[in-house]
């Protein structure tokens, strides 16, 4: 399969409600020409009347009179939770002016939202419209009824990142929640008959699939309708569904009435033949699906989706299904943050990380631990990345946070219904209880029952951190996520295999994940001999060699059991932990395989990318522990080819294989004092593929 740019950008192009579709329907970018200042914590006000701003400091008010010029995305805190814990949580302030189009005023006007962190309120001309809680997911207001038209109007947002009992995560100590409005705004303005917007920021269509074969598939739309006109309007609803070339294949038309009350809900099923699957990475083939409100042969409004139509299905002790082939599920971990950025991620910078996981070959990825941003959902959709969504119900509990929780759950499902690569709704991450009568697990119950109430036809996952399958805080979903760093946090590297055979015999009904596995490595820090910290919460060196080995072994192991349906590693990336000072990185946690700038690639990744990426490869490992005191050393290299070579100061040597087929092994290589040239030599068809490294010998 050739993966063409132009492809990539036109999928990318299906988030909901595509910026500009229709004339019916206008999403612009708002995202220039913003000011922007920290109120430090301070208790502050505006006088919005005359555009003034004040803080109190020391008991007197004083005005503020410094503003910063920014464009979003954008969040105050890229540098500060990226060095260590004394970091910036509060408030800070946003203001914008726009002057919205005279001939809008018979329309109606909405602000989009990807992302602010972690509780917004939004102001306009000085009257306050609304708030949002959880700093991940999407959420809109209507201010058709608190903006002038034609004339210039003040927009004010107040974001907030201080972590509180009542919103999830409730603390910053695995991952930072960055404050800001750090993912891009939209404009929207439709006529008074449209696709509801305000629905938890969902798209206003619901896209479902049934008995889908490559024979035939029902598509199930359920459109969600809505008018400000005073009298019930007569409309027609069509579904239009175009190929991947923008031909029109199928397309449906039914009449509908709008009341002006309340919201009309409509459900259609189009029944497609000989549909092309999406296949994942096999075969990402994806549709578009447009729903269109006509009147009297003027469109009022029209709604854009990515239609992927596909089957999966999880099987215990067999594997995951895809269209009734099983599927590959070579998976990773993502944190959406970056070195220098904090989470105010451009869409090329989204785009980096999804094509640096695809290089390793994954198949399958777990966006952690809370709604990323829709456009690596798309990314994910166009490239063929079967995904785990999850809120961030994660590592601590407050009692406090039930609600927020169940919205999050909620907006989660509703704002990604449509994209065909997730497959799994993910309910909480390492959170406890004692008994299963506690808040955990009935909490824990109520999320699965609101997925699957909403969206019954896909798969609900919880995490422990424990090895053990039968956790009571587990049982609610239909899958059990086990999170364990075997000789990491506990045990030896080689516990794994054993642990797995184990889980084999006494669950082999259950669905098992290895949702993450792995230990840190500082690429920065080389070391002749394989050892484990002694100390992995307080210790100040990580040798890249022992993630080295922990990968090495694990996937093995992992191959070898069917009992693990899936596994994630942790992680594709480093990324920052304010509360951490482990390995001789502040703020970090180093399990990436990629440095936190995206920079440099571990040993770990090039060891995924021969099992996983069939591209013929080779790879010399342990070239940053090239200080050596032995004389006799042992080799490893990572080659998908037949046949290997090592070549060491102009001797041949002949690797044999190690753990599985990709590892290859040379013992007692030979080194002479002062510096070795080691070279790695493999043929693919008539090409020779080579590699390159220098030890030295003290």
């Amino acid at each position: 399969m050739i993966f063409r740019k132009e492809y990539l950008l036109m999928m990318v192009g299906l988030l909901a409600n595509s910026i500009g579709f229709a004339q019916s329907r206008m999403e612009k970018s708002f995202n220039e020409d913003w000011k922007f200042y920290k109120a430090n914590n301070s208790t502050f006000f505006t006088d919005f009347e005359n555009g003034q701003k004040y803080f109190e400091n020391q008991g007197q008010w004083t005005k503020l009179e410094v503003w910063e010029d920014i464009t979003l995305p954008h969040t105050y805190n890229k540098d500060d939770m990226q060095k260590d814990r004394n970091f910036f949580e509060g408030k800070a302030v946003y203001q914008k002016t726009f002057r919205p189009a005279e001939t809008d005023k018979e329309r109606r006007t909405f602000l989009k939202f990807e992302g602010v962190g972690a509780v917004a309120q939004l102001f306009v001309n000085g009257n306050y419209i609304g708030e949002h809680k959880g700093g991940y997911s999407m959420f809109v207001f209507e201010i058709s009824n608190s903006i002038e038209y034609g004339k210039d109007n003040s927009i004010t947002v107040i974001a907030d990142n201080k972590s509180t009992k009542d919103i999830i995560p409730i603390n910053h100590f695995l991952f930072p929640v960055y404050g800001g409005i750090y993912r891009p705004v939209h404009l929207i303005t439709t006529n008074k008959t449209n696709f509801v917007v305000t629905d938890q920021a969902a798209p206003g269509i619901f896209i479902r699939q049934k008995n889908v074969s490559s024979k035939s598939a029902d598509i199930q739309v359920e459109a969600k309708l809505e008018t400000r006109e005073k009298t019930v309007q007569e409309v027609e609803l069509s579904i239009e569904i175009k190929d991947n070339q923008g031909k029109t294949v199928e397309t449906q038309k039914y009449p509908v009435k709008i009341s002006p009350q309340g919201v009309t809900y409509v459900n259609e099923t189009i029944k497609m033949k000989s549909p092309h699957l999406w296949d994942g990475i096999r075969d990402p083939y994806l549709y578009s699906l447009t729903a269109k409100i006509t009147a009297n042969g003027k469109e009022l409004d029209a709604v854009k989706q990515p239609l992927g139509i596909r089957h999966i299905e999880m099987i215990a002790n067999k594997g995951v299904f895809l269209n009734g082939k099983k599927y590959p599920m070579y998976g990773v971990t993502r944190h959406q943050d970056r070195e220098g950025f904090g989470s105010a991620l451009s869409f090329e910078q989204h785009k980096e990380d999804m094509m640096l996981i695809k290089e390793m070959g994954a198949t399958t990825i777990r966006l952690a631990h809370y709604q990323q941003s829709p456009q690596m959902y798309a990314l994910a959709d166009s490239i063929g990345f079967l995904t785990w969504a999850e809120i961030p119900f994660v590592n601590r509990v407050s009692y406090y946070e039930n609600d927020n929780a169940k919205q999050q759950m909620v907006e989660l499902v509703k704002q990604n219904f449509n994209h065909p690569s997730i497959y799994i709704w993910g309910v909480h991450n390492e959170v406890y209880s004692k008994t299963a009568d506690e808040q955990v697990p009935v909490l824990s119950r109520e999320l699965n029952d609101i997925a699957k109430t909403l969206d019954p036809d896909r798969y609900t996952v919880a995490v422990t951190g424990y090895n053990v399958i039968d956790r009571q805080e587990n049982l609610s979903t239909d899958v059990q996520g086990i999170n364990h760093y075997f000789g990491w946090y506990g045990g030896k590297i080689e516990d794994l295999g054993p642990w797995a055979q184990k889980v084999q015999k006494d669950f082999p009904e259950y669905k098992i994940i290895l949702s993450e596995y792995g230990a840190d490595g500082n690429i920065d820090i080389g070391k002749e001999e394989v050892e484990a910290p002694k100390d992995v919460i307080s210790g100040k060196a990580f040798p890249e060699n022992y993630q080295t080995e922990t990968h090495i072994q694990q996937w093995a192991a992992i191959e070898k059991n069917p009992i693990i349906l899936a596994s994630y590693l942790w992680n594709s990336f480093e990324f920052a932990v304010p509360a951490w000072n482990r390995g001789g990185v502040n703020a970090r946690n180093l399990k990436g395989l990629i440095t936190f700038d995206r920079k440099r690639k571990k040993d770990s990744f090039y060891w995924y990318k021969t099992n996983w990426n069939p591209e013929p490869m080779i790879y010399l490992a342990n070239r940053r522990d090239s200080i050596r005191t032995h004389k006799n050393s042992k080799i490893q290299l990572f080659s998908n080819l037949p046949k290997v070579q090592l070549i060491v100061n102009g001797k041949e040597y002949q690797a044999k294989q190690g753990v599985n087929s990709k590892h290859w092994v040379v013992d007692n290589v030979e080194l002479k004092q002062g510096e070795n040239k080691i070279q790695a030599k493999g043929n693919s068809g008539s090409e020779v593929l080579t590699d390159e490294m220098t030890w030295t010998l003290q």
